[in-house]
């Protein structure tokens, strides 16, 4: 493993901590009463659907927006007053993150110690590290406008960290990259906080959440619960059951309306069912049986942490719409 050390700022307990942190935009609550503190060295993980709040949360953190109330500190700085101290000792990574197609890798890492401001005598040193560190020994040379996505992707990274921040914030940074690819990628940052870099970041990944130490599930502005995965499956309400058969959009209608399923969704062909108990199993067999649907199989899951984060969007609907 790569002993790299990190320059760490003044003594901080935690690496984030927020307190009734709030943005709103006119009438509209973007981020509610949101507290909740990353230890240091630790990776959280923020998810929920697209306008839950998750980004706009990363923006005041980073000192890109200004709260409209509440406070926090990022590595003991202060995000309102301390800003701009904030911005030079942590590093940020989105979607969107800017890299210059017409430079080669070498020359955007470049560009961006400069930025980073990283002195003129380490820099040859700290950008071989990171060409190394980023898996793209054989691609210095090559324009980032001819990289794939999951080579830009980890050019991306390279130019965030070529400062060596002791706080990195990742928003939906492997959007739209294979699979393998973001395994790889996570398997970059995992190792980065065995080394003491503490990481917040947003996804829709159900699997990268596995990688996170804690998860706040963010739904419409607010901050429904923090817990580690595990918690999470382990506080699972009922009895889940994976079902497929030969009409699962029907089947998912049918199951909705019965009163021993407390949500049914679609999983491609299969249907996974939350019961009350293990006993209505045979019971809704029959419902789709008599409704001229096949069951082809029928049995016990454990619950996946996209099977509770539906759950939770679905109580949360149903108690802010009051259905």
């Amino acid at each position: 493993m790569n002993n790299t050390q990190y320059d760490i700022p003044p003594v901080y307990e935690d690496a984030v901590n927020t307190k009734s942190l709030t943005k709103h935009f006119g009438s509209f609550a973007a981020v509610e009463d949101v507290s909740f503190y990353v230890p240091k060295g630790e990776i959280f993980g923020l998810l929920g659907p697209n306008g839950a709040g998750k980004t706009t949360t990363i923006r005041m953190l980073c000192g890109i927006m200004r709260p409209s109330s509440g406070s926090g500190t990022v590595l003991g700085f202060d995000i309102v007053k301390q800003s701009e101290e904030i911005k030079k000792n942590i590093g940020y990574m989105s979607q969107k993150f800017s890299l210059y197609n017409d430079l080669s890798a070498v020359e955007n890492i470049s560009f961006y110690a400069a930025v980073y401001g990283v002195k003129r005598d380490q820099r040859k040193s700290r950008i071989e590290e990171m060409i190394e560190r980023a898996g793209l020994v054989g691609y210095e040379k090559a324009l980032t406008k001819n990289l794939s996505g999951a080579w830009r992707q980890r050019l991306a990274l390279a130019c965030a960290i070529v400062h060596k921040p002791p706080m990195l914030f990742l928003d939906e940074a492997t959007a739209g990259v294979d699979p393998i690819s973001r395994r790889e990628f996570w398997d970059l940052i995992y190792e980065m906080a065995g080394e003491g870099v503490s990481v917040l970041a947003t996804t829709h990944y159900m699997d990268e959440a596995d990688y996170c130490n804690a998860i706040g599930m963010m739904y419409r502005g607010k901050l429904i619960k923090v817990a580690s995965p595990d918690t999470f499956r382990d506080q699972y309400p009922g009895h889940l059951v994976m079902i497929e058969c030969d009409d699962p959009l029907r089947a998912e209608k049918i199951l909705d309306a019965q009163d021993s399923v407390l949500d049914a969704s679609v999983h491609g062909v299969q249907i996974h069912v939350t019961l009350q108990s293990t006993r209505y199993l045979g019971q809704i067999e029959r419902i789709l049986k008599k409704e001229n649907i096949h069951v082809s199989r029928a049995e016990d899951i454990q619950p996946s942490l996209e099977d509770v984060f539906i759950e939770m969007i679905e109580q949360q609907r149903h108690l802010i719409e009051g259905i």
